[in-house]
């Protein structure tokens, strides 16, 4: 089984929130976009600075992030899923979920034709089935 795997997804387990979706490790393949590692980074120094986290506690959730991506292929974001990004979709959603929505319709249409969409976002998950995607997450 092939995966999509949007940041909300790693962010939860970086920033150590319950309901862990564990089932991905089951996952054969899992794909994300690199903006995955860019939000996730942004989420991490945002709690450094609302949250005051400390260095020790920084450094743990950024090894932690790193070793997340070490287990999945990242998908550059290219000009034809900006592209994309912009057009209609079924359901409003933010822009950085449009570009890993993007992402993911382009990898199943090129060469994962059964690619599973992972989130924890309600909103990307619900534009994602209505594009047809088999949504784990939710």
């Amino acid at each position: 089984m092939i995966a999509y795997v949007d940041s909300s997804v790693v962010s939860r387990v970086v920033m150590r929130q319950p309901n862990r979706l564990v089932e991905l490790e089951t996952y054969a393949l899992r794909l994300t976009s690199l903006l995955t590692q860019l939000e996730c980074l942004r989420a991490i120094d945002k709690a450094r600075l609302v949250e005051g986290l400390g260095d020790d506690e920084i450094v743990a959730r950024r090894l932690v992030l790193f070793q997340q991506l070490r287990r999945m292929s990242k998908i550059a974001v290219a000009r034809s899923v900006l592209d994309r990004a912009g057009s209609s979709l079924p359901l409003p959603i933010k822009a950085l979920d449009a570009i890993h929505l993007a992402t993911a319709l382009q990898l199943r249409e090129r060469r994962h034709h059964e690619l599973v969409f992972a989130t924890h976002d309600r909103q990307q998950g619900r534009a994602a089935a209505a594009l047809g995607f088999e949504v784990i997450g939710l």
